[in-house]
């Protein structure tokens, strides 16, 4: 009898996963969850539709300046670089640093002054890199975004989509250096007058959970607050995209829906924890 019923029993675990996470409550008003080696969507709401990102676009920022090489060029600030609010790390024009330092300050700490920066060094001018920015996209497939500037300030004319920006998210998890970058989790910036200041990483998920590995944070009262995380677990690797949530749920929504993407149980998502941020 049992010999008989062996083979109903293995068939029947083969279908019903045993404690396989749940796709979890988003209340964003955009999302997209995909798989960062096949590109495979796993989970989406209102992904295509189009709206203000935040300084998650400063990840296109990082992505073409990472593309153009050099990094261990150095560039001297100019007054019109500072000329934002109300993110700064207040480099001061006449000092010089190197891209690859301005890179961690732009992926860690979120620098306007930073963004413009490396937009004026690579373009020419803000301008000119913004229209990089959106021809960077559309090569990457994406239709239905517009850049104005590369830090993801408020501007007229400015939009992407959950679905856009997640292709800009995996081909930045695919550049080696933007991938060290991004899973930092403190970086001590080093001014030209010699002072080091430690930047703590803006992204919460980062800093809380042990499968988290990037990207980056944004917020504007336009845009609501914004994320694009990453996450490797048991040799899966996804990426998520929150666009126009609350602070209060931001966090802890990309966490669950990596978590989910990585099928990694809730009840399982304490034991991961690495600090109680």
């Amino acid at each position: 009898m049992l010999t008989r019923l062996l083979p109903a029993f293995l068939c029947l675990l083969a279908i019903v996963p045993l404690q396989a996470a749940e796709v979890p409550e988003i209340t964003a008003k955009s999302a997209i969850l995909l798989d960062a080696n096949t590109g495979k969507v796993l989970y989406s709401k209102n992904d295509t539709a189009q709206r203000p990102v935040a300084s998650t676009q400063k990840l296109l920022t990082a992505l073409i300046v990472a593309e153009a090489g050099e990094l261990d060029k150095r560039v001297e600030i100019e007054a019109t670089d500072t000329n934002c609010e109300p993110t700064k790390i207040y480099v001061k024009p006449g000092q010089t640093y190197t891209r690859l330092q301005l890179l961690n300050a732009l992926l860690v700490k979120s620098g306007n002054d930073v963004a413009r920066t490396l937009a004026r060094d690579n373009a020419g001018s803000v301008s000119a890199f913004a229209d990089k920015m959106t021809q960077r996209v559309r090569n990457l497939g994406g239709t239905n975004s517009n850049f104005e500037n590369p830090n993801g300030l408020p501007a007229q004319g400015q939009y992407s989509t959950a679905r856009d920006m997640a292709r800009v998210a995996r081909m930045a998890y695919r550049n080696p250096t933007l991938r060290e970058i991004m899973k930092t989790r403190y970086y001590n910036f080093r001014y030209s007058s010699g002072n080091v200041v430690p930047l703590r990483n803006t992204n919460r998920v980062l800093r809380t959970y042990s499968f988290c590995n990037g990207m980056k944070t944004g917020y504007t009262d336009l845009a609501g607050h914004c994320l694009i995380s990453s996450g490797s677990y048991n040799g899966r690797d996804v990426i998520a995209v929150m666009l126009g949530c609350t602070k209060a749920r931001i966090a802890d929504e990309s966490a669950k829906l990596l978590a989910y993407g990585l099928n990694i149980p809730t009840s399982k998502l304490s034991s991961l924890r690495i600090s109680q941020e």
